[in-house]
């Protein structure tokens, strides 16, 4: 019996979905340096949006003061 064309499909995307024998898989080291880059992201965009909103020049100056230290944390990497 014949294959229809939905299940050539398929096969086809499992078979795509499979992970490629050439990647290789991120060292330790590399896990622990994308891990702490997102988090310094995330932080530095909590303070960005804290900073849209801040009135007091005393928050202000403190947020301003962090986020010029996750972007510097940031570079770093």
């Amino acid at each position: 019996m014949a294959r229809g064309w939905e299940s050539k499909s398929v096969e086809s995307q499992q078979a795509e979905s499979t992970p490629a024998a050439g990647k290789r898989k991120p060292t330790a080291d590399e896990q622990d340096r994308a891990r702490k880059r997102e988090s310094l992201e995330l932080s530095r965009n909590r303070i960005r949006r804290e900073l849209e909103t801040a009135k007091a020049p005393v928050h202000r100056t403190a947020l301003e003061n962090a986020l010029k230290f996750l972007d510097d944390e940031i570079a770093k990497l």
